[in-house]
């Protein structure tokens, strides 16, 4: 499977991660980061970091995902499709509260806005 520009970025991070860690050294980063920003399969950039930990073993860096994976952010945010259906069910919420009571709910739209706003930032 060929490797995108995004995962040759996240295994140069990864590499500097190792580096600032002291798993590796100048020239082995250099090597490596120069192979990295050429590989063009997951198999080259897998064997760029398979001497090195992975994640939960001690290590912050995120492992490489494979090809297919779901997209979820790192940072342990929701993922876009499932936030952008959330945000539209507590639209719809909203929409049915004022339809059924009125606008004095209306001030339920601000702590929606700002869960949804913190689940897609």
């Amino acid at each position: 499977m060929r490797a995108s520009d995004a995962d040759r970025d996240a295994v140069v991070a990864a590499l500097s991660e190792h580096f600032q860690a002291g798993r590796l050294t100048q020239d082995e980063l250099d090597d490596r980061i120069g192979r990295a920003l050429t590989t063009r399969t997951w198999g080259e950039l897998r064997e760029l970091l398979a001497d090195l930990p992975a994640a939960g073993t001690g290590s912050q860096i995120p492992a490489v995902s494979s090809p297919g994976a779901h997209p979820v952010a790192s940072s342990g945010r929701v993922a876009a499709p499932l936030a952008a259906a959330l945000t539209g069910l507590a639209i719809a919420a909203l929409v049915l509260i004022v339809l059924q009571s009125g606008w004095g709910l209306i001030w339920l739209a601000i702590p929606a806005l700002i869960i949804a706003r913190r689940l897609t930032h």
